[in-house]
């Protein structure tokens, strides 16, 4: 078979025998992956990969966990979070309670960072707060129950902290370990479960949804479902937050109003 025959039928495969719907994804993005594990399981191709991805249900889960978009960070993008601090103020103003879906969390950095800034702002009551956090990956949904937080060459976690003044707070640093543990009271805000947001139901009742960096790796002609989903897990004049290089289809420009078109807030109309 040639290159191109073998990625197919190795794709085939994961939406046939593993359940999962590569279709949705852009192809660049599958490649990433799939050659990503190709080289971590020192394969040679894509047919050598294929023939130890059907003997090792081990390199199945690994795979597909591998799928899970989990770039993430403790207060990405720091001038949305002024943007999204507006938006909780406006909500905790005139709703008794105020309930939040945090979508493809990964690995829970996000919904966390969204408890913090309920928990440091004194013009939002924390206690009305409620927050669902899912994702498609089980391992990531692991660590985000856990809390618990790495610093590495790559991450600054105590620089992306640095959002909030006083982070310490609401994260107990361990310097030796150079580790960052959420407290429990930030934690208790925040629920995590599994979601599959491209193929699985709406929700419903939520006065936010966050979706950041999720659209971009995701063909353009599923984002519309998507966000169809999220629109009807949304209240009437609810939010949603988007990655601040994505955009909403024009199909959808009646279904949500810009409110921050820079730091891509919308509302549901």
């Amino acid at each position: 078979m040639t290159v191109d025959d073998s990625f197919t039928a190795l794709l085939d495969y994961m939406e046939t025998e593993l359940g999962f719907s590569p279709s949705h994804y852009n192809d660049s993005y599958l490649d990433r992956r799939v050659t990503a594990r190709l080289r971590r399981t020192e394969c040679d191709d894509y047919d050598e990969y294929f023939e130890y991805l059907r003997a090792n249900a081990d390199e199945q889960a690994a795979l597909l966990d591998s799928m899970s978009i989990n770039v993430t960070g403790f207060f990405r993008n720091p001038e949305v979070w002024d943007g999204l601090r507006d938006v909780l103020r406006t909500l905790s103003a005139s709703e008794r309670q105020l309930t939040i879906w945090s979508a493809a969390c990964a690995d829970g950095r996000e919904p966390y960072s969204l408890s913090m800034l309920v928990h440091d702002d004194p013009q939002i009551d924390e206690t009305a707060v409620e927050i669902l956090a899912t994702d498609i990956s089980e391992d990531a949904l692991d660590v985000a129950r856990e809390g618990v937080y790495e610093d590495s060459r790559t991450t600054d976690l105590g620089g992306e902290l640095g959002f909030l003044s006083n982070y310490e707070q609401y994260v107990d640093h361990d310097p030796d370990a150079d580790t960052y543990r959420v407290r429990e009271s930030v934690k208790r805000s925040v629920t995590f479960e599994r979601h599959d947001l491209i193929s699985g139901a709406s929700k419903s009742g939520f006065n936010l949804v966050t979706c950041r960096n999720l659209f971009i790796y995701i063909d353009t002609e599923y984002k519309r479902s998507m966000l169809e989903t999220i629109a009807r897990s949304l209240r009437r004049d609810g939010y949603l937050v988007i990655g601040k290089s994505e955009t909403i289809p024009p199909a959808l420009k009646s279904t949500f109003e810009a409110t921050d078109n820079r730091h891509r807030i919308y509302r549901r109309t």
